[in-house]
């Protein structure tokens, strides 16, 4: 019996992957009088509140992508800092059904404006939140510290 649990805890290892990732803009703007604000948008399949973010581009650095799918997800148009500014873990439901799990990097873009028409506009709700209510309002408790951070270290 012990060496079906040890050739099963070896076939466990074996088929255990690493965490995908992905690159996301945590879109933010900042208005004379009112607090920093994120730009939230919904995700298509289940409706919840989410970062644009997507697959790594053959031939595009990480924060290039990041500003990409900003604008393809919500129209965004903005700087987006090379550098990120930290990353969240969350479990991706892929077409297949299949779970598993993606490390997402984050880079800061702020916001210089948004385009009536992009890729998926009328696909997704898109609501600009005062950045302690968009923490509050993400399902990954590591994209809540994210925003919570950032938003923290970008008030005057």
């Amino acid at each position: 019996m012990q060496l079906l649990h040890r050739v099963l805890a070896d076939v466990q290892l074996m088929l255990r992957r690493p965490p995908r990732l992905q690159y996301a803009a945590l879109c933010y703007r900042v208005r004379t009088g009112h607090p920093l604000e994120i730009l939230l948008i919904t995700s298509r399949d289940t409706g919840r509140w989410v970062i644009p973010k997507g697959w790594p581009m053959k031939g595009k650095r990480a924060h290039e992508v990041a500003a990409r799918e900003a604008f393809e997800e919500a129209g965004v148009k903005g700087s987006c800092e090379r550098a990120p500014i930290g990353h969240y873990l969350y479990r991706k439901k892929l077409d297949s059904g299949l779970k598993v799990s993606c490390t997402v990097r984050v880079f800061a873009m702020k916001v210089a404006g948004l385009r009536g028409n992009f890729p998926e506009k009328g696909e997704r709700k898109l609501v600009w939140f005062e950045y302690r209510e968009a923490a509050r309002r993400v399902a990954e408790r590591s994209l809540r510290d994210q925003i919570l951070r950032f938003g923290s270290a970008t008030l005057p």
